[in-house]
């Protein structure tokens, strides 16, 4: 036998053979990146460079977090829970007799009180809890080409809406587990005149939703300002639906898969604790407030079973500023982040101090 004599390895990473062929190396081509020989910049970290970066991004993120903290703190917010697990809840009836299959509403009242007047505009929200929206196969049980208005998707749904695609040999329109668990409580708010006269509050019920999902992700089969009743014609209503989707307002902008409310629903909530707008009461006079101090009574259409997934129901009032709805938790964290920093810079000047002092004076006796 003979033995084949090896080479030394060329620079493009191969090794000859004595035979006259070449063996691939696993060593990685000789080029800059691949040896990474790259120039590349170090910063050198010295007291003279760390200490002002903690003491400038304590200054400037401590007076940020105080102002976030007081425009959120600013924002007026008030909450009432109608779920009706309390025996003395006046929707207490209700939350214990109504399903899915209760073929009659139930109604009910709550008074409430507002201790302050409400200046600018008020939106209403409805809030859910113990209500997963995020579940992988909650999120994907729904078909975007139907609600953009695809004529093939209405008929044909996808298959991710299963089991909520076809009921009694008919396309469900709109398909999928999101549209068929959609929010249909009927919420009304009455202001209390101290005459004793009770005066609705007018909620707008456009403006709630995102333009780019009205104008763009969702539309009407059809097209412009089509008959609904003959486009949905061969279609049936989501199971727990009470009217079909074409029955949703009387508007004709506001029907249909372009139903401000239907698309509010079908942008997913991360967390199962949320809000979702329902309703905007604005503002109508400089000199007079939205909503008056004083009392107010909330009539709820209770078609919102919660009970079997233990969840709460309760709407919100609240008003906005130029940073959103009230969340104090930006404002906290500026703070919390500024404190921190300029605490270690306290510290860290504090040991330089002592330390640095200390390694000057051996240097110099050495």
């Amino acid at each position: 036998m003979m033995a084949s004599s090896y080479n030394a390895k060329d620079e493009d990473g191969h090794i000859s053979v004595s035979g006259g062929g070449t063996l691939r190396s696993k060593k990685p081509e000789n080029t800059a990146f691949k040896q990474q020989r790259l120039p590349a910049w170090q910063p050198i970290l010295t007291a003279g460079t760390v200490l002002p970066a903690f003491f400038i991004i304590g200054l400037l993120f401590i007076p940020i977090g105080i102002g976030l903290f007081v425009t959120s703190n600013n924002i007026k917010e008030f909450e009432v829970d109608y779920t009706g697990v309390d025996m003395s809840s006046p929707c207490f009836n209700c939350s214990q007799n109504f399903s899915w299959n209760s073929t009659r509403p139930c109604t009910c009242t709550i008074p409430f009180f507002l201790d302050q007047p409400y200046e600018s505009n008020v939106y209403v929200y409805y809030g859910l809890s113990n209500f997963y929206q995020n579940h992988r196969r909650y999120v994907k049980s729904r078909d975007d080409s139907q609600l953009n208005g695809d004529a093939d998707s209405l008929v044909e749904p996808s298959k991710e809406c299963e089991p909520y695609a076809h009921h009694e040999n008919k396309p469900i329109a709109p398909c999928g587990a999101i549209a068929n668990s959609m929010f249909n409580d009927t919420l009304e708010l009455f202001y209390n005149d101290p005459n004793g006269t009770k005066i609705p509050i007018p909620l707008n019920t456009t403006g709630i939703a995102w333009w780019t999902d009205k104008h763009v992700k969702f539309g009407n089969p059809g097209g412009i300002n089509p008959n609904l009743t003959a486009v949905f014609q061969g279609t049936t209503k989501p199971i727990n639906w009470r009217r079909p989707v074409y029955e949703l307002d009387s508007d004709e902008g506001n029907n249909g898969f372009i139903n401000e409310d239907f698309i509010v629903w079908m942008r997913t909530a991360a967390l199962p604790t949320f809000r979702k707008l329902y309703r905007i009461i604005n503002k109508k006079s400089s000199t007079v407030a939205t909503l008056p101090r004083g009392n107010y009574t909330l009539e709820v259409v209770y078609n919102y079973p919660v009970r079997s997934f233990e969840g709460r129901k309760r709407m919100i009032l609240s008003t906005i500023s130029w940073m959103g709805g009230k969340n104090p938790f930006l404002g906290i964290a500026y703070i919390t982040v500024g404190s921190v920093c300029f605490f270690l810079g306290v510290v860290l000047l504090i040991i330089h101090h002592k330390c640095g002092n200390r390694n000057d004076s051996a240097d110099i006796s050495n």
